[in-house]
């Protein structure tokens, strides 16, 4: 899934490479991924690609006033295109769900793989009109040190919900979320309102850290590049069974209904392994 350093990037891309462009049509390949009707999407047709930002995950293109957010869910992405084709796509086929022609015949696609559609695509005269962003808690990047352990001091439940759920902090997912509790030395089935005061400051600059460093990887790539330079920074989230690379201890799984978490139980959790979710033995 695209997180902060991913959307952050993709942000400073289109900056780079579209904004200026008029936008001469938009085509939806994908009814499921369009969640607005009014402004409708030929709304934009015409008019000028003029900032973009990101909330969160959200990608935010700002078009002459009216926005065109973009969430890119789990398997969504969007893809620089040199020389679109002129023929509309043919919906139904294949991971295409939009497809944005600017006025020098480039633009982009947003696609997403797999049989789960989750990207979602509004057109709205406010950001705030989309309800993911009306929820979002302050940016895990801008959120000062005091904040951050106010905020989860008041949370009951555990770290690695407590980072991922963006009404509290945007902007973390499943992958980011286990690099910064493996770069802090925390469980992740740990209580968030049961954190000392070191183990929170030093969560608090594991995040920074962790989201800094894949933010400075990632700008400047182009957008067909961003996914692999996140892959090759991660140190335990999607290694199982590899060595960690702080302390060679194997990282391990933890597996729920539909997602799942790695880390190292030497790092983390005093060298015992976590017991799977389903079976209510959680460590602590």
């Amino acid at each position: 899934m695209p997180e902060l350093p991913e959307v952050e990037a993709l942000t400073a891309f289109l900056r780079e490479h579209a904004v200026g462009s008029v936008v001469t049509r938009v085509d939806l390949a994908a009814v499921q991924a369009i969640k607005t009707f009014d402004p409708p999407l030929s709304a934009l047709g015409g008019l000028e690609l003029t900032g973009v930002a990101r909330h969160g995950k959200f990608l935010d293109l700002d078009v002459s006033g009216l926005h065109l957010v973009v969430h890119l869910a789990r398997a969504g992405w969007l893809h620089w295109r040199t020389g679109l084709p002129t023929a509309p796509p043919k919906p139904g086929k294949g991971p295409l769900a939009v497809r944005v022609h600017l006025e020098d015949g480039d633009g982009f696609d947003l696609t997403e793989q797999g049989t789960r559609k989750g990207l979602a695509v509004y057109v709205v005269r406010s950001p705030a009109e989309v309800p993911g962003i009306a929820r979002l808690g302050p940016d895990a990047l801008a959120v000062d040190r005091d904040t951050f352990v106010a905020l989860l001091a008041g949370r009951s439940g555990q770290l690695k919900g407590a980072l991922t759920d963006q009404t509290l902090l945007a902007g973390i997912g499943n992958a980011y979320s286990d690099e910064i509790l493996h770069a802090a030395r925390l469980s992740p089935f740990k209580m968030a309102d049961k954190l000392s005061d070191d183990e929170a400051l030093r969560l608090y600059d594991a995040m920074r850290a962790t989201l800094t460093e894949a933010l400075q990887r990632q700008v400047g790539q182009e957008a067909a590049t961003m996914k692999g330079e996140k892959r090759s920074g991660l140190q335990v989230h999607a290694r199982t069974g590899l060595p960690c690379p702080v302390c060679g201890d194997t990282v391990r799984e933890v597996s729920f209904a539909d997602t799942s978490l790695q880390y190292c139980p030497t790092c983390q959790t005093g060298g015992k392994p976590l017991a799977d979710r389903r079976m209510s033995k959680l460590l602590r």
